[in-house]
């Protein structure tokens, strides 16, 4: 049996992946039973859609929230996603070298890892955030960029799904 300090971990952004932005047109909005406190004066949270929560929850990983929302991601995006509150990635200071590129997340997602295979769901992932998360983790790793305008979809569930499994079962992918 695996236990979960074996576990992939998967580092969630909220927009962009969750709620998506920037496509002309609009979006779905969602209504949903359960409205926590303070979601009322935020408008984009009406975009989340609440599908995501089960499915992310299926995933064979451990969640975590990687997001500038911070703790208010337990307050407002768990509930209406059906999720129970997650661990929160503390953000350090800003890192010299992210003027070369360097997403200013990455250094940070590579260290909470510590040596544990791990996924990441963010709209800004760069092929130099690939390269020096690659080159610095201790385990297997999966930057997954996507798409801000789209959020979330079946095409990245199915990616994200086969790389967890594959991570978790110790393959590399």
């Amino acid at each position: 049996m695996t236990s979960s300090a074996d576990r992939p971990l998967l580092f969630l952004d909220v927009d962009g992946p969750l709620i998506p932005f920037g496509r002309p047109g609009g979006y779905p909005t969602y209504d949903v039973e359960c409205e926590p406190r303070g979601a009322a004066s935020n408008p984009l949270l009406a975009r989340l859609n609440p599908a995501y929560g089960p499915r992310l929850s299926a995933l064979p990983c451990d969640l975590v929230w990687a997001t500038t929302w911070m703790a208010d991601a337990n307050e407002c995006i768990a509930p209406r996603l059906g999720l129970p509150e997650l661990p929160v990635v503390s953000w350090p200071e800003a890192y010299d070298d992210e003027r070369g590129g360097l997403h200013w997340k990455t250094r940070a997602l590579v260290a909470y890892a510590a040596g544990r295979p791990f996924a990441w769901v963010d709209d800004e992932i760069t092929d130099i955030d690939r390269a020096w998360a690659t080159a610095h983790a201790q385990g297997p790793v999966l930057l997954h960029r996507v798409d801000p305008g789209q959020g979330l979809t079946e095409a990245d569930f199915a990616a994200l799904e086969g790389w967890l499994r594959a991570a978790g079962r110790g393959l590399s992918a």
